[in-house]
């Protein structure tokens, strides 16, 4: 039975599209014209259709940046004795999905058939972040208690350091070369390391409170970083002065990330807003307004260089996509991808699918839609789908698990699905507001949780 079970879990399997797309490759290779070569067939809402559907490289030449807004929610996982997801990060080769939790634990799943793999502890605090090196060759990993790890490709530890006057450290980053790599912490400062020795080489200073993330660029001497002190600065690594410092923010910078071509720069802040400087101007080329509470987390997608996605406090999940065929409001949006919060982000290298960490406690795999779907998109609703219905729900002995810790969980679903809802503890059932789609919805979701 337990065999059985197993042969019919859901699976997200590339491997047919990535031969395809190899075919193909060798068979448009022999074509002297570019348009032939760059053409991509459209891919018609239908059933047939999807033996053609490639993997997002093959259409890079001739980009379809649709295909980068994954708002099928392919699987979610959730390990026993679970506590807040805090980060994640995909294997080399995009086989597993390695994440870590408030215990100090790491959690391996499998990146197809999603099945679990393996827990082990890693840290004796709370995960803070993770980094794989640009080799793929070692894996750094920090913590609440200001320790920083070491690791092999196969998930055993090699060397481990102090720093930060054992706070927290929120972020770490490799340099080009691989042969440094760049901490903040809640101690206001941003450190460069010599990654062979150990040792530590500079000290940055200038920001006037805790350091909340920070990046080296991807090709040049730049370290960029963001505070607790609303600002984000530019840094040269080597004589360690500040290059430039930005004022777009009017709350905390939660998170930085340099897009691949090297010159624009996203940053996310608690002021609910997310915008992207060239730096090569030094300007700002738009700010972006989508999520209705703090951004938590932004990740550009590894392909498109047009295209990142968005996490929020409230749970929301938005795809952007920018530049000069962009547009300044979200291309899509999962509204209620989680609970909680969308602590981190991580898309598959393939750029087909993406795992999202929440303070839920859950880790969630997107994935790309079915042929003329339209989840996602916004919907146009009539008169009868807006109407205002009320519903009931029985809980049984269950009452305390909806309400949850003062009242978190029902606080949460209740922003997450727009409707007004109420437990009676004395007939034990709970009292539901909203349209039919939302009281669905809402029933869905207390269904999961029971």
């Amino acid at each position: 039975k337990a065999a059985e079970r197993n042969l019919k879990r859901k699976c997200i399997d590339y491997h047919n599209p990535a031969v395809m797309d190899l075919t193909q490759r060798l068979y448009l290779k022999s074509y002297r014209s570019s348009y032939m070569r760059n053409s991509s067939e459209y891919l018609q809402p239908h059933s047939s259709y999807l033996r053609l559907y490639g993997m997002p490289l093959t259409t890079v030449a001739a980009p379809n940046v649709s295909e980068a807004y994954l708002t099928h929610l392919a699987h979610v996982t959730r390990a026993k004795n679970s506590t807040p997801v805090l980060c994640l990060s995909w294997t080399p080769g995009g086989r597993r999905l390695l994440t870590g939790n408030q215990e100090g634990e790491f959690t391996l799943w499998d990146g197809i058939t999603f099945g679990f793999e393996l827990i082990m502890s890693a840290h004796d605090a709370s995960f803070r972040c993770m980094a794989w090196s640009h080799n793929r060759n070692y894996l750094l990993t920090s913590d609440a208690g200001g320790n920083i790890k070491y690791w092999s490709p196969s998930i055993a530890p090699v060397k481990e350091l102090d720093s930060h006057n054992n706070q927290p450290i929120h972020s770490l980053s490799f340099a080009p070369g691989d042969t440094k790599f760049v901490s903040c912490g809640d101690d206001a400062t941003v450190r460069i390391f010599d990654w062979a020795t150990t040792t530590q080489e500079r000290v940055l200073e200038g920001h006037g409170w805790d350091v909340k993330c920070v990046q080296w660029h991807p090709r040049s001497s730049v370290i960029c970083s963001g505070s607790k002190d609303n600002l984000v600065k530019l840094w040269d690594p080597r004589d360690g002065k500040t290059l430039s410092t930005l004022y777009g923010h009017k709350n905390t910078v939660t998170k930085v990330a340099w897009n691949d071509n090297g010159n624009w720069l996203l940053t996310a802040s608690r002021d609910q807003l997310i915008k992207v400087y060239d730096i090569r101007a030094m300007k700002e080329l738009c700010s972006l307004k989508g999520h209705n509470k703090e951004v938590t987390s932004i990740a550009w997608h590894p392909l498109y260089e047009s295209v990142f996605a968005s996490g929020g406090m409230d749970g929301t999940l938005l795809y952007w996509n920018v530049g000069p065929k962009g547009s300044d409001n979200p291309v899509a949006r999962v509204p209620y991808a989680h609970d909680m919060a969308i602590w981190d982000l991580a898309w598959h290298p393939c750029g087909h699918m993406l795992a999202t960490a929440s303070n839920d406690r859950q880790t969630k795999f997107w994935a790309r839609n079915r042929l003329g779907s339209t989840s996602g998109l916004p919907e146009e609703e009539d008169e009868a789908s807006s109407e205002v219905l009320k519903d009931e729900m029985e809980l049984g002995n269950h009452v305390g698990i909806v309400i949850g810790k003062r009242g978190a969980t029902i606080i949460s679903m209740q922003r997450a699905t727009g409707t007004k809802m109420h437990v009676d503890q004395v007939r034990r059932v709970l009292q539901i507001e909203g349209t039919a789609k939302q009281i669905e919805t809402v029933k869905k979701r207390v269904g999961a949780l029971l």
